[in-house]
């Protein structure tokens, strides 16, 4: 029974184990020889035949004919009365391959071979899936949510290979359950205990770019270089493109016609925005390009110290610093200088914060209500009561309070 179970065992392996013939034969192979070897203290006279296809094995035990009473080594010998029985035209001389019957080999040593067998398979399955997957480090995958947990979710691909992604590595507004299809970059490929880490992530610089890659073809194609990405993820995200054919526009080629190219990228970002900014060797132009859509009036770089100084009118400095504080952040980060801004009027304001920083929170329709009463920023909003809000921007009071909420929760931020 025990043999029958140990050959039902290998037809599983056939048919479910992702792993092929030749690979599966050589395991085999090597778990018996190393079984016969223990029992027998050699495997030399023993061959082991594998037809994974079947699902079967034989044990050959090959040795020689010698005349009765000439055995000096019954591994590598055989009487010849004994060579008879097995078939009656052997003679003195000729090799004989005896059949092995698998019952032969003890209760316990079948249940050792059947344990080293799954072992071994899982060993090689884990060695291919880290050489599969170490070799996909920096590309886009698609999975589905197997589990999903909070501090991480665990993903399969259609091979039904185990990837993990941990909440640091996924977009602050990802919510994805179990059964949703995830698009997201390898980042890195480990192994522990043999079983094989493949962390995923949504945050990862090179995230973005493979999306862009696989949305704009001049990217792709090399005719459009992206020299730097940084990204505050979900929130803002800047990109320095450039193109070495003066016949392309490489911002306009990846932001698309009406925003077509970069729309999805956005979407697939859960509404991150993404500034591309044309790349120059000209820090000062840089710093300019990096700060849009503020409006810049001069700057001062120390290149010794790495620190530029940029000077702008009043009502161009939230648009600078950005909400959170995020467009100057990144900016900084893009150009490799820090950024200190100042304003030009010798009578300083609070900091104050553009409604066009809001879009990802407030509808734009609101926003521009906003606008046409005359309100550009958080704090001209701020300085009116709901109720005046209300009526000249003609809201309901419900979402007037809901947009003061949102503003001054930027400011006790």
């Amino acid at each position: 029974m025990e043999a029958l179970n140990l050959i039902d065992n290998f037809s599983e392996f056939k048919e479910l184990k992702n792993i092929d013939r030749p690979a599966l034969e050589h395991i085999i192979k090597d778990v018996f020889k190393a079984m016969i070897a223990k029992k027998y203290g050699t495997d030399e006279f023993f061959e082991v035949i594998v037809n994974s296809e079947k699902g079967n094995f034989e044990i050959y035990h090959n040795r020689t004919v010698v005349e009765d009473g000439a055995v000096e080594d019954e591994l590598s010998q055989i009487a010849y009365s004994d060579a008879i029985k097995i078939e009656p035209d052997f003679e003195v001389g000729d090799d004989v391959a005896e059949f092995v019957d698998i019952q032969s080999f003890g209760r316990r040593e079948i249940l050792s071979i059947r344990q080293n067998l799954a072992g071994k398979i899982l060993e090689y399955e884990n060695d291919n899936i880290i050489l599969k997957y170490k070799d996909r480090v920096g590309e886009i995958v698609t999975g589905e949510v197997s589990q999903a947990w909070k501090k991480e979710l665990y993903v399969v691909d259609d091979e039904k290979i185990e990837m993990v992604m941990p909440k640091s590595e996924q977009i602050p507004a990802d919510n994805f359950k179990k059964g949703d299809t995830i698009r997201a970059v390898v980042k890195s490929v480990d192994s522990k205990n043999g079983k094989p880490i493949i962390t995923l992530s949504r945050t990862d610089e090179t995230f973005l770019l493979r999306l862009f890659e696989m949305e704009v073809p001049e990217v792709y194609d090399g005719l459009i270089t992206i020299r730097k990405i940084v990204r505050e993820p979900g929130q803002r995200a800047k990109i320095a493109v450039e193109s070495y054919d003066d016949r392309i526009d490489p911002v306009g080629a990846c932001v698309g016609m009406k925003g077509s190219r970069i729309h999805g990228i956005v979407r697939e970002l859960r509404n991150e925005n993404i500034d591309v900014i044309n790349y120059t060797t000209k820090p000062d132009l840089f710093i300019t390009r990096a700060l849009s859509p503020a409006k810049i009036q001069s700057i001062s770089i120390n290149e010794e110290t790495k620190v530029a100084d940029v000077y702008m009118d009043n009502d161009q400095v939230s648009l600078a610093i950005g909400k959170g504080g995020y467009n100057i952040k990144l900016a900084g980060r893009l150009t490799g200088y820090e950024i200190e801004v100042y304003r030009n009027s010798e009578t300083e304001t609070e900091d104050d914060v553009d409604l066009k920083e809001f879009t990802d929170e407030i509808d734009e329709w609101i926003i521009e209500s906003l606008r046409k009463m005359g309100c550009d920023t958080a704090k001209d909003v701020l300085a009116y009561s709901p109720e005046v809000i209300s009526s000249r921007a003609d809201l309901e009071i419900e979402t007037v309070n809901e947009v003061i909420a949102i503003l001054k929760a930027e400011f006790e931020d």
